[in-house]
């Protein structure tokens, strides 16, 4: 008997744990629904808190979109109004310089030929200067050689002149010495 009591009071204790467990069961699971509906209605509220700020955040983005837009193209006018400004300013600049380049061009062609003719000159006046140095220098050469010239035939006409019998003192015979 005693192996029946076993049983028996497993299965009292489990028939107890079965009907309490399905009563809270029940219980927790309207818990969890009523729960779930709190949370459904929260989120609800939220995605219309959420829509609402999407659509002032999006009604702000493309006011601000406009805005921008606005700015961008007064922007772009005035950009274009300044390389339309800064182009005008740099055509007459070119134009000026342009025209100062092509009279510098004339002056400097003038001043070309102007050189050409003084170069012309001073070369003319440098071989000039040249050819008279060596009229100089030729005669400096031929006074030079004409010198040695005469030494030459003085040294020669001195040697006839040592040499000739002339020249030489004749030998005064001494007198006997007298006794």
């Amino acid at each position: 008997m005693k192996k029946w009591m076993y049983v028996i009071s497993v299965s009292v204790l489990l028939a107890v744990f079965l009907a309490l467990y399905f009563s809270e069961a029940e219980k927790i699971e309207h818990r969890e629904k009523a729960q779930m509906a709190k949370v459904a209605e929260l989120k609800r509220v939220e995605d219309a808190r959420k829509a609402s700020v999407e659509a002032k955040a999006r009604a702000d983005a493309e006011k601000r979109a406009a805005d921008r837009a606005a700015e961008e193209a007064k922007k772009e006018s005035e950009k274009l109004a300044r390389w339309e400004e800064d182009g005008r300013k740099i055509q007459e600049a070119t134009d000026k310089f342009t025209t100062e380049a092509d009279s510098s061009a004339k002056t400097a062609a003038e001043l070309e030929v102007k050189l050409s003719t003084l170069r012309a000159a001073k070369e003319k006046l440098n071989r000039e200067a040249f050819e008279f140095a060596k009229q100089v220098e030729m005669g400096k050469i031929s006074r030079r050689s004409a010198e040695i010239e005469i030494q030459r035939t003085v040294e020669m006409i001195a040697r006839r002149a040592a040499e000739s019998t002339l020249s030489r003192m004749p030998a005064i015979a001494t007198p006997p010495p007298s006794s």
